[in-house]
C-alpha cells in the first residue's frame, strides 16, 4: 500500500450507549480512530423498492490495517455518515477495504 494514495481523511466511529441521570438509554457515536483513506470505488445506483426508487451511494474505503473494525461501525467523510455493509482484509494484515453505505 503506498502512503501517496492515502490522500483522504475519515473518521471511524462506534456506537455507544449511556444512561442519562433520569434512567434512559441514550445513543451516541463516538470517534474511535481518524485514519488516512484510499476511495477505490464510488457510486451511485438506483434500485426500485416497495414504495418507489431510492438511491443508495456506495463507496469503498481502503486504510491500513486497524484491529477490531466491525460491520457494527460507521464511517464519516466529508460531511456524510456511511454505514459498514463489509470489512475485508487485503494482504496478511496489510490494509482493509471497508465498504460502506451512505445513510440519510
Amino acid at each position: 500500500m503506498r502512503a501517496g494514495k492515502l490522500d483522504r481523511t475519515i473518521s471511524i466511529e462506534r456506537k455507544t450507549e449511556t444512561v442519562s441521570p433520569t434512567g434512559a438509554p441514550i445513543a451516541a457515536w463516538l470517534n474511535t480512530a481518524t485514519v488516512r483513506a484510499e476511495i477505490v470505488t464510488q457510486s451511485a445506483s438506483e434500485f426500485l423498492t416497495g414504495f418507489g426508487e431510492a438511491e443508495s451511494g456506495t463507496i469503498v474505503f481502503r486504510i491500513r490495517y486497524l484491529a477490531g473494525i466491525t460491520t457494527a461501525d460507521r464511517v464519516s467523510y466529508a460531511g456524510q455518515v456511511y454505514d459498514l455493509k463489509e470489512v475485508t482484509e487485503t494482504g496478511r494484515r496489510r490494509g482493509l477495504e471497508l465498504r460502506a453505505v451512505a445513510t440519510g
